[in-house]
């Protein structure tokens, strides 16, 4: 890699860290290209060189961040035996990156994430395809051998990941009444409830 390339891969970094600081310490109402070009300590050109506006800066955070979540939940997979046991290392890898990555969590739970979600699904869906390959495998897996209940795969990902969405939604709103790690031993069993091919 060239100085160049090197320069411009630093001046990428410096961009999207200080575009989490920002959005942590301001919320969305201090996005603002003169806040983020004094947090990084890039230039305006830069910036618009990089990613072309404040949004395509904030979509390059959201998907980066997107991804390390799904690299997480795919690496908690791998060393499961059972579709019980891979659930219950989904609930507990997600919420533990809600903790060690609150302000990460904080935007990728954002109303902003959201409306970028539904402005931009496809894309987004798209660039994050080969990271979401591992869990939809595994799925598969299971309900082929009986152990998930055939349902199609965008209902088994909102059943097992939906409920651990909202109590993550619920701890970084800053309500008390959430306990993560209470909620990491009781949410897989029911969610295993809910996913289950046996019958009760």
């Amino acid at each position: 890699m060239s100085p160049k390339q090197q320069r411009g891969e630093a001046t990428v970094e410096q961009l999207l860290d200080a575009a989490l600081r920002v959005y942590a310490e301001s919320g969305e109402q201090g996005l603002t290209v003169a806040a983020l070009t004094r947090a990084s300590g890039v230039s305006l050109g830069s910036l618009y060189h990089h990613f072309g506006s404040v949004d395509g800066l904030m979509n390059a955070l959201l998907t980066r961040w997107l991804g390390r979540l799904l690299g997480e939940l795919a690496a908690a997979l791998e060393h499961t035996r059972t579709a019980h046991t891979g659930i219950r290392a989904l609930v507990r890898a997600y919420l533990n990156f809600v903790q060690e990555h609150r302000e990460a969590a904080l935007l990728l739970h954002s109303s902003y994430a959201d409306r970028q979600g539904m402005a931009d699904g496809k894309r987004l869906r798209d660039a994050q395809e080969a990271r979401l390959s591992p869990l939809a495998q595994w799925a598969d897996r299971y309900v082929d051998s009986g152990d998930l209940a055939p349902l199609p795969a965008p209902l088994l990902e909102s059943l097992i990941l939906g409920p651990v969405v909202g109590v993550a939604r619920r701890w970084l709103s800053g309500i008390e009444d959430v306990d993560l790690d209470r909620a990491a031993l009781v949410l897989p069993d029911r969610i295993w409830l809910s996913v289950s091919a046996e019958r009760k």
